[in-house]
């Protein structure tokens, strides 16, 4: 039988049945933290974007576009966070003073700041 393409570079076949099947691996990747904002993103390009997730998927590059977005995501989240506490005042001073409008104010600064992430970078 004729060598194809695929055996010439270094392919291999295994029978099933009548048929060949081309044994396929997915390339190596290294692991890398997985956190709440790549849970996020990786759920919605699997039911919004699924030729981008496809594409991720096959050529093995997923891993390392889901870590870029969780560190642009949690980097963001941060600034944010800071940025919203010094806006509204929120001091060390108010926490050892009134806990638990500290708690409340930051509570409320959190949320908007994970609704700002998400509009911005996870569902894009």
């Amino acid at each position: 039988m004729k060598k194809t393409i695929y055996e010439k570079m270094g392919g291999a076949y295994i029978r099933y049945g009548d048929y060949l099947i081309p044994c396929l691996t997915l390339p190596e990747e290294k692991q890398r933290f997985i956190g709440v904002w790549w849970q996020k993103h990786l759920r919605y390009l699997k039911e919004y974007r699924r030729g981008i997730y496809l594409n991720l998927i096959t050529s093995g590059k997923l891993n390392d576009y889901l870590a870029d977005i969780e560190e642009q995501a949690q980097e963001r989240f941060e600034r944010v966070v800071e940025q919203m506490e010094q806006a509204q005042g929120i001091t060390e001073q108010l926490k050892a003073d009134d806990t638990l409008e500290w708690i409340g104010r930051m509570n409320n600064i959190q949320a908007c700041a994970r609704e700002i992430v998400d509009n911005d970078i996870i569902y894009q």
